[in-house]
């Protein structure tokens, strides 16, 4: 298949890219230029910034089977490169997001729940409150311009080899460190989670097949505890970590924010997030999504980690001296 990706340099996008190469697909990948730039020189490179300039996808004449939107977070521009695209491709795979839900607050959550709105659906503003909406519009977008050739994906936290965010990658890199390590609320909360390679193999394939349709992606199959999660990367890290479980009462009370200081966190005690980590995937395991061993994801991060330059900067975790002050008076509450 002939298959053109929009991004394809970063984190899912270079999954994609390797996952499609792998089926021995023809490739054409359309970005700035300006994020890893060596990646892939067998791979044909067209450069421009899709809000401002889509000139490079149609200055031949040329057609693609598939188009593969990894970076699309503003309607406008993703309707403007569907509009652009509709005569030049079959098929539009939109990478979508979980969060386009309206109501997080309800477990089970398949593809029929009602997505946010804005009141302003010109608000080009991507923050934590518009996010989740701005998603939803984009695939609106997509299904307006290409109706019936359209498949969205919507996955839920992405982990793995090569994550920008840090969410999962803080977890199997501080359980090497070794020591005492503050564990968020209960160890039998669910966590739900997918590795970049999953979800880049399995997207490949719905191309091949040509899908369509909405797919909630994230896993694994079966519950992950919390608490399982943690095991695996002490067994993985070889540090030795011990942990110990902090009430989440007590986090909040310092205020610790969940998610990002403390990544996967979600608090039992907040109703509007009592659907995270329980959302319904029946529909794209039965199209064929299966997850590795959380094993393999875990090793496989912290290999990619260990070669990061000794002075990244982490973008979401605690430091070790917050961590420590905060199970020192995590201790001295236990005692009075």
């Amino acid at each position: 298949m002939k298959i053109l990706i929009l991004g394809g340099t970063v984190f899912l996008g270079r999954a994609l890219v390797a996952a499609a190469l792998a089926r021995g697909h023809e490739l054409t990948l359309f970005n700035r230029g300006k994020t890893n730039p060596q990646l892939f020189p067998e791979v044909e490179s067209l450069h421009g910034d899709r809000a401002l300039d889509l000139g490079p996808l149609t200055q031949t004449v040329r057609r693609w089977d598939v188009v593969i939107d990894t970076c699309g977070y503003l309607p406008r521009v993703v309707r403007l490169s569907a509009e652009t695209l509709v005569e030049r491709a079959d098929q539009y795979t939109f990478i979508s997001s979980l969060s386009v839900y309206a109501d997080a607050g309800q477990p089970g959550i398949d593809e029929r729940g009602e997505v946010g709105k804005l009141a302003d659906e010109s608000v080009e503003v991507v923050d934590g409150d518009t996010y989740g909406p701005l998603k939803a519009l984009c695939e609106q977008a997509v299904e307006r311009v290409l109706p019936d050739r359209n498949l969205v994906i919507r996955p839920g936290l992405i982990v793995g080899p090569y994550d920008p965010t840090d969410r999962f990658t803080y977890w199997p890199h501080r359980a090497a460190q070794g020591g005492e390590v503050l564990a968020p609320g209960e160890p039998g909360s669910p966590v739900q989670l997918i590795d970049v390679r999953d979800l880049a193999k399995w997207t490949v394939a719905m191309v091949e097949a040509r899908a369509s349709g909405i797919y909630n992606a994230t896993g694994p199959e079966r519950p992950l505890p919390m608490g399982e999660l943690l095991d695996t990367c002490r067994a993985a890290g070889g540090g030795g970590a011990s942990f110990t479980w902090v009430d989440e009462t007590f986090l909040l009370a310092q205020g610790v924010q969940p998610w990002s200081e403390l990544p996967l966190w979600i608090p039992a005690s907040d109703p509007s997030s009592a659907g995270f980590h329980r959302f319904d995937c029946r529909k794209a395991i039965a199209a064929g999504l299966r997850f590795r061993p959380i094993e393999d994801t875990v090793r496989a991060t912290l290999a990619w980690d260990a070669g990061r330059p000794a002075g990244h900067t982490w973008r979401a975790g605690i430091t070790r001296e917050r961590e420590a002050e905060l199970l020192e008076k995590w201790r001295q509450e236990k005692t009075l």
